[in-house]
């Protein structure tokens, strides 16, 4: 947001520099990221006097003039401009003089006639684009004089970056509320001074306004004007519009420009003779008919509409997208004479998403997003309606076209000032919270002294509740004087209830991942097209960013690989070869059924690549494989309770995969059926070689919505420790070296013996001449622990649960004990 200094000056006399003020006001909470010039390009341009003019010799067009800037010696200048005339006062461009367009001003001969500066149009000075002659300046200038200083052109403007939640300071009027609070200075409003015709007509009799949903617009309010000029701007609009950054388009409309920056309220002004009817109706569009569901905005563009997106109709067609853009069909040009100013306020949200759907963003869809003052927006019309009779000599009807199914509600809080030290920290006395709230325009009842009642005014719509009263105290007053203390930490309630919210969920998950060894990655939603091609990720689903910030970001990821692998270039380009990383994130799949056209699903990714300890000694030395892998899965589903001796999880090799060879299904049973948690598997060599692996990257993809949504369902429940002794068997199982463990595993559950505790894996042995033959066998070692609840077992009963086990085995599987 750009505002200048001398248009903030209208409404606060504020007389200190520019840099105070932006002190002042980022520590406020407006961050002032910038000053600057915005005419610095023509700051050299001096004026002119032309005080004689002659042909060319050698050219029939140009001319040879002698012009006084302002120093002892006559400046001769060859012009080709038509207009040119020896008396004018005119921009001059004097040699050393770098030019708006880059173009720098010397010394040089046209035609054999040497000129020594350039006089200048106003298109050569960036200030309008004409171009049809020289720029030709009020008598009353003095030669020599800046031409900045000479126009009264803006010097010092502030680029001031707006939180979303302060709607209100995206405006002059709305930067000068906080300079005059930050500097205990009075806000002066413009004066209004609309006259009416009563012989041009009554506008609420020549306009009838219908709102379809009270939600969706609360208040549409119309002026009406006729004989209007259609014409350039006064050179006092033109120029202020320029310094802000605003082209000059024509006088209409840009007042309706000028009252948006000015006073925040956006808006659009129709041509009253392409309206038909003589209505104006708020409505959804309707795009199962022919009429509404398109429409062709002020870019040319034709826009396909959906039922959310709002519109403005006339009685037979809409004119244009409600709080976005107007439409082709009624927009004011050269001919036009008869204006409808449009002043209306729509539904944030109903904005946003139409804005957002389109890649249409503006000046008035940016402020209707975050909220529009319903009561000052009266203010903005009238005064709108007065410039735009000024300066094209329009006549006002009588009244307003107007309708308000849903009027402002005021809204009173409490103010309890104990409550607010103590939530700040802070000793503010009763005079400098009613001075801080009156400033910020809340009437303050102060009748009971403990709990007083404040009014939020219409222009803050982010004071929703009582704290916000107490930020505003603690703002004024300066966050950075409120002194560092130590808070006491306390369990609440509340504290048990942020567990159950997705919030808690993805903070304890990653509080287990720090536990088990991990370092996280943070990578952006963004990757790049190329990205996904290398995993061999299908297209389909695949969400296109519209306006990429480069084309390695161009796309929404579908999975949460390609960034954890884009980790794995990056730490191996650094010489960090040993990774335990993960991350918790969310994939997107294009879903037309989704209010956002895109499905979000929170995943967590778990990545190991290269030795399985950092340090050589004393651990054991070895490259990390799924096992590794495999085992924080294991942890993490013992960790929420997922995963028990009679319900454990299953890992099923998956025949085939886009970039993950091999891959295991990891499953866990229950009543609903089968749950797919996740996948665990070996990035392919090829694809790992892209990303300068020489070593296996073993990655695992698990669902994190499911993770929360089955933790959510387990009960926690006591159990007794065990207090009688365990006994234990191993048992070596010879079996072909394809067979996996998890087999034999879960064919000694099968024969379920009775005081079977638990059953693990304990040993691996096969021959090193037959390690790499399919054909050959292996030796399995598990250890099977019996235990009896009420008393301590004897060999008897657990050599006859034992025995069910030995022969049970060769009967299920090719196998020998």
């Amino acid at each position: 947001m750009h505002i200048s200094l001398q248009w903030l000056r209208e409404f606060v006399p504020y007389q200190g520099t520019v840099q105070d003020l932006a002190d002042r006001l980022t520590m406020q909470g407006l961050e002032v990221e910038a000053i600057l010039d915005p005419f610095e390009s023509i700051a050299k341009i001096v004026v002119g006097h032309v005080l004689e003019r002659v042909p060319h010799a050698e050219s029939d067009h140009l001319s040879v003039c002698t012009v006084d800037v302002g120093q002892p010696d006559m400046l001769q200048i060859v012009c080709g401009a038509p207009n040119v005339a020896a008396g004018q006062k005119v921009p001059v461009a004097t040699i050393g003089t770098t030019m708006p367009g880059g173009l720098e001003i010397k010394r040089a001969k046209l035609r054999g006639v040497e000129s020594r500066g350039m006089i200048c149009s106003e298109r050569e000075l960036g200030l309008s684009e004409d171009h049809a002659g020289i720029m030709v300046l009020p008598e009353s200038f003095r030669p020599g004089q800046l031409l900045t200083e000479a126009l009264g052109l803006e010097r010092e403007v502030i680029e001031v970056s707006i939180t979303p939640n302060r709607a209100d300071c995206l405006s002059v009027l709305g930067i000068a509320r906080e300079a005059a609070l930050g500097f205990g200075l009075p806000l002066t409003m413009p004066t209004l001074n609309l006259r009416e015709d009563a012989s041009a007509g009554d506008a609420a009799k020549a306009l009838r306004i219908d709102i379809a949903d009270a939600e969706l617009c609360p208040v549409y309010r119309a002026r009406v004007l006729t004989g209007a000029k259609i014409g350039p701007s006064p050179d006092w609009m033109r120029y202020r519009l320029l310094a802000i950054g605003q082209r000059p388009i024509s006088n209409i409309v840009d007042v309706t420009n000028y009252i948006l920056m000015e006073l925040g309220q956006p808006l659009h002004a129709f041509d009253r003779a392409l309206l038909k009817g003589d209505v104006i109706r708020v409505a959804p569009a309707t795009p199962d008919k022919e009429v509404g569901r398109s429409i062709t905005t002020l870019d040319g563009q034709e826009r396909k509409l959906l039922g959310s997106d709002l519109l403005i109709w006339d009685a037979e067609r809409p004119v244009a997208l409600a709080g976005v853009m107007g439409g082709a069909n009624s927009s004011i040009s050269e001919t036009s004479t008869e204006v409808v100013l449009e002043c209306a306020i729509f539904r944030p949200g109903t904005i946003r998403k139409t804005a957002r759907r389109l890649a249409l963003p503006s000046e008035a869809s940016y402020r209707f997003e975050r909220g529009v003052d319903q009561v000052g927006s009266l203010f903005a019309l009238e005064r709108a309606a007065q410039l735009m009779a000024e300066v094209s000599g329009a006549r006002v009807y009588t009244g307003i076209a107007a309708s308000e199914p849903k009027p402002w509600a005021t809204r009173e809080h409490g103010f309890r000032i104990d409550r607010c030290n103590a939530l700040l920290g802070l000793e503010l006395t009763p005079e400098f919270c009613r001075t801080t709230l009156t400033g910020l325009g809340c009437p303050v009842n102060d009748a009971d002294p403990a709990n007083w009642r404040v009014t939020s005014p219409s222009h803050r719509l982010d004071l929703e509740r009582e704290v916000d009263l107490f930020e505003e105290c603690g703002r004024v007053h300066g966050l950075d004087r409120i002194p560092a203390v130590l808070p006491k930490i306390s369990k609440s309630l509340d504290s048990v209830q942020m567990r159950d919210t997705e919030f808690g969920f993805i903070q304890n998950l990653k509080a287990w991942a720090v536990g088990a060894g991990l370092r996280e990655a943070v990578n952006y939603s963004f990757v790049g097209t190329e990205d996904l091609d290398r995993l061999n990720l299908p297209v389909e689903g695949r969400i296109k960013i519209a306006n990429p910030l480069s084309e390695d970001q161009n796309v929404l990821r579908t999975e949460i690989a390609p960034g954890l692998l884009n980790n794995v270039r990056h730490n191996l380009a650094q010489g960090n070869a040993c990774l335990r990383l993960f991350e918790v994130a969310k994939a997107f799949v294009a879903d037309e059924t989704s209010d956002t056209t895109a499905r979000e699903n929170s995943r967590l990714g778990l990545l190991v690549h290269g030795a399985r300890h950092a340090q050589e000694w004393p651990w054991e030395q070895g490259e990390a494989d799924y096992q590794d892998v495999k085992g924080l899965i294991e942890n993490l589903l013992v960790h929420y309770r997922l995963t028990s001796a009679a319900n454990p999880a299953q890992y099923v090799l998956e025949a085939a995969h886009p970039y993950l060879e091999p891959c295991v299904r990891v499953e866990l049973p229950g009543k609903g059926g089968v749950k797919l948690l996740g996948r665990i598997g070996r990035v392919q060599p090829k694809i790992a070689d892209g990303y300068h692996a020489r070593k296996d990257i073993w990655l695992a993809d698990m669902d994190a919505d499911l993770l929360r949504e089955l933790s959510r369902a387990t009960t926690p429940a006591f159990r007794k420790l065990p207090v009688f002794p365990p006994s234990r068997r191993d048992v070596t199982v010879i079996c072909p070296a394809t067979m996996h463990a998890q087999a034999v595993e879960n064919a000694i559950r099968e024969i379920k013996p009775k005081l079977l505790e638990s059953l693990a894996l304990v040993a691996v042995y096969a021959p090193e001449d037959k390690a790499d033959d399919s054909k050959g066998e292996r030796n399995l070692t598990f250890r099977l622990t019996y235990r009896h609840a009420e008393r301590t077992l004897v060999d008897k009963e657990v050599d006859k649960e034992h025995t069910k086990v030995l022969t049970g085995l060769p009967q299920k599987l090719p196998v020998r004990i």
